[in-house]
């Protein structure tokens, strides 16, 4: 089962949302809640990608950073997150409003980008980062929760390739509008950072306006407050516990996309001004294939595309390793690198959605989140500290190699069984076949 089987239709507490045509040209509908988190995640996107395209140059050349120390910075930047996840995902489930967990993680990450601005040095900079990852920490899984609440499981592969693609037009946007006012303006790095301000709280404005506070419930669903103790009895789902350890192992191996783009800038020598560009390559790969791909995992099943991913980004790897420097160098890492993301961002969540009962849906999600995003934590500080000591090749090559050896680990452990036994039911499906959780 796992990752590999099409999710069977399953009765749940709640009555998906009204529908609204996709805007994808998919012929197919989707939940409106889906479609207003996208636009959603779109604005907030467009503000967060402004930032984060020219965050590491701004930190390296800006501020002068070793590889260490832009290591260490970026590790925070995501490492922070994963550990509030699990706080979001509790708190979401415990007081039953999804939304409002959201909005304030929404409304947090707003407040801190004015305050770039403000900033300089790398101490105080590192705690206004850490405070903008915290939102992004808080509002992410409750708002996965509310896509696969307001979906059909059949169609969680789409619904989150959906909303990922909306969300990813806002990464397309966010490294133009950095590029175009990094050219326009003097003093480009707080003008960036000025207009990513104002957008984000446009995002919340959405959020608080066009979002339903709450999913209708069935009448026959009891509603109670879920307690701490009751969330980690998730870990003794086994197939939640092998979906939190392959995240997190695969995570151990994957470079965060700051040093894909600093890799690829050292090896092409790529001038500063066109360094903000190189995650549009990424973004734009991601929306064109984050639909389709999400349709396929429903299809063919979510560990195909899973690992199918995990290889594409290995062999990005190998390019930046030992491709001879060609011009479409770039483009062929780039696009690599996209397709990745499209494989796995919105399928590892619509795999843990088919496994987690719905008054758990955003602990078990913060779960597997917060262990792909520590693990990614710690492959930040690794590659920092190997790229200062060794250089860029050998401590790429170890990734690569690391990233090759923990794919087939989870290829073995999620593979597919034609049956399931009585204990890697979840409590969903061992009450609906008559027997008690």
């Amino acid at each position: 089962m796992y990752l590999t089987e099409r999710s069977a239709p399953e009765k749940t507490g709640t009555t998906p949302t009204r529908t609204a045509r996709s805007p994808f040209g998919l012929g197919r509908a989707v939940g409106s809640t889906v479609l207003a988190l996208g636009a959603v995640s779109l604005i907030t996107d467009i503000s967060s990608e402004m930032v984060t395209a020219v965050l590491p140059l701004y930190l390296v050349v800006g501020l002068g950073l070793s590889p260490l120390g832009f290591g260490v910075l970026d590790g925070v930047y995501n490492g922070v997150s994963a550990l509030v996840q699990l706080l979001g995902g509790h708190l979401a489930d415990r007081v039953r409003n999804h939304k409002l967990i959201a909005g304030i993680g929404y409304g947090l990450s707003a407040l801190c980008k004015p305050l770039l601005m403000l900033v300089h040095s790398l101490g105080p900079l590192g705690a206004v980062l850490a405070l903008e990852r915290t939102g992004k920490g808080l509002r992410t899984s409750p708002r996965d929760a509310l896509i696969s609440l307001s979906t059909t499981p059949e169609h969680r592969g789409r619904a989150f390739g959906v909303h990922r693609a909306m969300d990813t037009t806002g990464a397309v946007l966010g490294p133009i509008s950095a590029f175009l006012i990094l050219r326009a303006a003097t003093d480009g790095y707080d003008a960036v950072f000025g207009v990513s301000a104002c957008v984000a709280v446009l995002g919340v404005l959405v959020l608080v306006l066009f979002v339903p506070g709450k999913q209708p419930a069935a009448a026959t669903t009891p509603v109670k407050k879920v307690d701490l103790r009751e969330a980690l009895t998730l870990l003794r789902l086994p197939r939640l516990r092998a979906l939190t350890g392959c995240a997190a192992l695969l995570g151990l191996t994957t470079v965060s996309d700051a040093f894909v783009y600093l890799l690829l800038q050292h090896r092409i020598g790529i001038g500063e001004q066109w360094f903000p560009l190189l995650p549009l390559g990424t973004a734009s790969v991601f929306l064109l294939l984050a639909v389709p791909l999400g349709v396929l995992a429903d299809k063919i099943g979510r560990r195909v595309v899973f690992l199918a991913g995990h290889a594409g980004l290995l062999l990005a790897y190998g390019l930046l390793l030992w491709t001879p420097h060609t011009p479409v160098l770039p483009y062929l890492v780039l696009g690599l690198h996209g397709a990745f993301y499209a494989a796995t961002d919105g399928v590892l969540p619509a795999a843990v959605a088919d496994v987690v009962p719905e008054q758990l849906r955003g602990s078990g999600l913060a779960l597997v989140g917060t262990g792909q995003a520590l693990a990614r934590f710690l492959c930040s500080l690794a590659f920092g500290a190997a790229w200062t000591v060794w250089g860029d090749g050998p401590a790429l090559a170890g990734s690569a190699a690391g990233l090759l050896c923990c794919a087939a680990i989870a290829g073995f452990v999620l593979r597919p069984t034609n049956r399931l036994r009585p204990t890697d039911r979840t409590p969903t499906d061992r009450t609906e076949n008559g027997t008690t959780p």
